[in-house]
């Protein structure tokens, strides 16, 4: 593709190559290829399950290890809640108060209607506040609801004239309701991060991910909020954030696959979706790193269960990290028998996942040092995996890639085929779901940070039809944080209980009774 000056000047200005840019051209015409799937991971093929007696063993394994590692908290949070108030947007902008909007507000009354939203809308952590908000400039909230001026009370719901949520990220929203005062979703990564990401000092670390116009938000509420729970749990926490880098921006097409040009003919860059988050990671060169999404939260009364688990995912990391690092040494000096290199390769096999080609069996002994070493040395997950009780995402499966390695990875219904009957077959016998309950060693066996941009699948990108100022146009999305770019980490599942996944999607969702 043929540039001007000016489209390369932009493209030095983001930190982009050119031939990043062409290769993300190359994408929109020729497509992602879906993934192969070979099998759903389950219980006892793929997923670990464990007796309560192994979930204490768990458990205590890493109470009595974590203190030995620089443990953090990293959490997305980046963007706007805008998905989260749709249904609200809609209405807002269809609703003029007649007898028949009146009649169809009323007419639906299911779990995620407007309807539900205004007659539940006391039990919201947010309610006083906003209605203080209104009272403030003279308004009765509840006296606009019974008189179904609606559109009145979502002005100052939505809108700069009142809480703004709109435009708010996640983070800085009211989930829960407190006896001393509503907690916003970033109090509670807080809470949860003092009770298992401490380190041998006390001190707990966590990274929010966040939108540069937001980033002073967040600050000031973690300077006025964290003192509470440094003082319950008798933890330091430092927080620490960072931002989208414009280099992992995504060109944007027309339908013709030519490059999506402005008014001021500049071209059009996207970000690159949850996936450009691995710079991030990478640049905090942690040791180890739980990973939760900003949304996937409870209050204090049922979260005993999230840490047990968190702690449970964690033992089982610093077990088998051990574990790897040991025989990553004895490789690494090559004076191992025949013996030896058998129990490697059962241990890489059985614990690690790792697919040993048939062909291993005729290597010679370097040969069989080479590729065990190449197949430890690599940044490990272990991720919690819930049972699949109809909630959209990603889930757990064995993979197959063009070489024939089977792998286990965490897959999103759009990188698959469902054309293919074999494809459409495999998830149907699917059994659990991807929560984004994660645990990464991110170091390795010398206690160097691992390079994660290495061990990225770029075939994994995803494409979208999207629109601007009325055009439309195609969206390129980078290979997700837990999907395509962790694809060549050493990869663990653990059965976890459903209790530990809350996510908030619709504001509806906290009317929840698990975020009451």
């Amino acid at each position: 593709m043929m540039f001007s000056a000016k489209d390369l000047e932009q493209f030095n200005s983001k930190g982009i190559d050119k031939n990043i840019v062409n290769k993300q051209l190359d994408n929109f015409k020729v497509g992602f290829p879906p993934v192969n799937l070979a099998a759903p991971a389950t219980l006892g093929h793929g997923i670990l399950g464990f007796t309560d007696e192994e979930i204490k063993h768990w458990e205590s394994y890493y109470n009595e290890n974590f203190v030995d590692y620089k443990i953090l908290k990293f959490v997305p949070a980046s963007g706007a809640a805008s998905r989260m108030f749709k249904h609200l947007h809609e209405f807002h902008q269809h609703y003029k108060g007649t007898p028949e909007d009146i009649a169809a507000y009323e007419a639906d009354k299911s779990f995620n209607s407007v309807y539900t939203f205004f007659n539940e809308i006391s039990h919201f952590a947010f309610y006083d506040l906003l209605k203080n908000k209104m009272a403030a400039d003279g308004l009765d909230m509840d006296a606009c609801i019974e008189n179904h001026d609606f559109n009145t009370v979502l002005d100052y719901f939505l809108t700069e004239k009142g809480l703004n949520y709109s435009k708010l990220p996640k983070g800085l929203l009211l989930f829960h309701h407190y006896d001393d005062e509503p907690r916003l979703a970033l109090e509670e990564h807080l809470a949860e991060a003092a009770q298992y990401a401490t380190d041998h000092d006390g001190k707990a670390l966590v990274h929010f991910t966040v939108s540069p116009e937001h980033q002073h938000l967040f600050e000031q509420a973690v300077n006025a909020k964290k003192g509470k729970f440094e003082q319950r749990y008798n933890v330091n926490i430092e927080v620490t954030y960072s931002q989208q880098k414009p280099s992992t921006d995504t060109i944007a097409v027309d339908l013709n696959n030519k490059p999506f040009r402005l008014e001021n003919n500049e071209i059009l860059f996207r970000p690159g979706g949850h996936g450009a988050l691995i710079e991030n990671l990478n640049d905090l060169k942690g040791e180890i790193v739980f990973i939760k999404n900003i949304d996937n939260i409870v209050p204090d009364r049922l979260r005993d269960t999230t840490v047990l688990y968190k702690k449970v995912i964690g033992g089982v990391l610093l077990d088998i990290q051990t574990q790897t690092f040991n025989y990553l040494d004895m490789l690494e000096e090559g004076n191992v028998d025949d013996d030896l290199l058998e129990e490697i390769k059962t241990f890489a096999g059985e614990k690690l996942n790792i697919h040993i080609p048939t062909a291993y069996a005729a290597y010679d002994k370097m040969e069989k040092i080479d590729f065990l070493f190449n197949s430890l040395n690599r940044p490990i997950r272990v991720c919690g995996m819930v049972k699949n009780e109809g909630e959209p995402g990603g889930g757990p499966f064995w993979v197959k890639n063009e070489d024939g390695e089977l792998s286990l990875q965490i897959v999103e219904s759009s990188q698959i085929d469902f054309s293919k009957p074999d494809q459409k077959e495999i998830v149907s016998k699917a059994t659990h779901f991807n929560p984004v309950d994660l645990v990464c060693g991110v170091r390795d066996y010398n206690d160097k940070p691992f390079d994660l941009r290495k061990f990225v699948d770029p075939k994994t990108g995803f494409i979208s039809q999207k629109s601007k100022d009325g055009r439309d146009l195609k969206a390129q999305e980078l290979p997700g944080l837990w999907n395509g770019a962790m694809a060549d980490w050493i990869t663990i599942f653990v059965e976890a209980p459903i209790i530990t996944f809350n996510p908030v999607k619709t504001v509806n969702d906290l009317l929840r009774e698990q975020h009451q």
